[in-house]
């Protein structure tokens, strides 16, 4: 539900924006979740795996992602296929990193 709404919230583009802002999204929160739980103990496997693979599993998509590209490929879209795939990967890493390092910053 938080996908879709906040696809809806974005709207339709020409580039697939809501799906790359979402799935960024989802991998700053798993980086912040992750990071958070190795720092805290007391923070449970259990909000660990609720949080990372519940919410944020549900949140992102690889099967919009995918089915954005195809469209793209078969539409002739070849630059924004292109720039598709390396900002998702680029950017969901950084935003993993990113996530990672905020946590480090508040808890030292």
């Amino acid at each position: 539900m938080l996908r879709y709404g906040s696809g809806l919230l974005i709207g339709p583009k020409p580039f697939p924006l809501a799906t790359l802002l979402i799935n960024i999204t989802g991998s700053f929160i798993i980086g912040v979740v992750m990071a958070y739980g190795l720092k805290n103990e007391a923070f449970a496997d259990n909000w660990k795996l609720f949080l990372a693979t519940g919410i944020c599993g549900g949140f992102t998509t690889f099967s919009a992602f995918s089915l954005d590209n195809l469209q793209l490929f078969q539409n002739g879209k070849f630059g924004m296929f292109t720039l598709y795939i390396t900002s998702s990967v680029l950017l969901g890493i950084a935003a993993v990193w990113v996530g990672f390092k905020l946590i480090n910053l508040v808890t030292n």
